[in-house]
């Protein structure tokens, strides 16, 4: 892991996001792309008024100086925090940021929701974890540690979550976390035998794996909803991040046959990281 990025608009959440990420950067000797989004459209700045042009200039000549202030952290020092100030709030423009510097992870904080609102739907962080083509960690709390100790990667084990699996696994090696996949078999039309399941992930593994050597490392876990055994299976291994799978169209978390909700991410007190199907 070289380049993490961290959107950053000055709240206390896109600071809780600033310090998980510099945990990792520490870990991984990486780099900190810590981005700004000032909402000046192009058209007001290459405007011919020059009133509107002071104004502009006014305005990101303050956005840069409030961002020096943020970013003097005491947990940033010695690693290296590379400032990017970009015009207009469109959240699309943080994958193209990420491709750009060939970035290897998105940091976000996010206040989430209460009750049956979704925690993403509507939200910068929503809006980002849609177009990202790399992982994004979600951080809803204040990081007091942020050791990836236990990572749990809940799958169906379709074709379809082969390239999310290898990337799982891939991030899991460079936060050093030990991933736990897990399937949840729940009572109705999508119950599965013990044989159907085995036979599943058996064809899954030889296709992602090569063979079927982690066969034994699967969690078969009974639930009456996706939600709730990945989120009960993850408090008794005492996990420290959940992953998920997302369709950029369609918000987050839908890799299994029919979708997981957004309150994987309302719900839980853990980060959670998306991965873009």
């Amino acid at each position: 892991m070289k380049k993490i990025i961290v959107p950053v608009d000055f709240s206390e959440f896109s600071e809780y996001a600033l310090e998980a990420a510099s945990f990792l950067a520490r870990k991984n000797n990486a780099e900190i792309l810590a981005l700004h989004m000032l909402e000046i459209s192009t058209a007001v700045i290459n405007k011919a008024d020059n009133i509107k042009q002071l104004e502009s200039l006014f305005f990101l000549k303050l956005a840069e100086k409030k961002f020096k202030e943020f970013l003097n952290k005491d947990y940033l020092k010695d690693i290296k925090v590379t400032p990017i100030v970009k015009h207009f709030k469109v959240f699309s423009e943080v994958n193209e940021v990420a491709k750009e510097n060939q970035a290897d992870l998105i940091v976000m904080g996010s206040q989430g929701a209460s009750g049956i609102k979704e925690v993403l739907v509507g939200s910068n962080t929503e809006k980002v974890v849609r177009h990202s083509d790399i992982p994004v960690l979600v951080i809803k709390h204040n990081p007091i540690l942020m050791e990836f100790e236990n990572m749990v990667f809940a799958c169906d084990f379709t074709e379809e979550a082969v390239q999310q699996y290898l990337r799982a696994k891939e991030m899991a090696k460079k936060l050093d976390s030990k991933m736990h996949l897990v399937y949840v078999n729940m009572p109705g039309t999508k119950f599965r035998s013990s044989a159907e399941i085995e036979k599943q992930v058996a064809t899954f593994l030889r296709k992602a794996d090569g063979g079927i050597e982690k066969m034994n490392e699967v969690n078969y876990v009974n639930d009456y909803s996706i939600e709730e055994g990945i989120l009960n299976f993850s408090n008794i291994i005492g996990a420290d991040v959940i992953a998920v799978a997302t369709h950029g169209r369609k918000g987050v978390a839908h890799f299994f046959e029919g979708s997981i909700s957004e309150d994987i991410a309302n719900h839980s007190t853990l980060p959670v990281m998306t991965f873009k199907i």
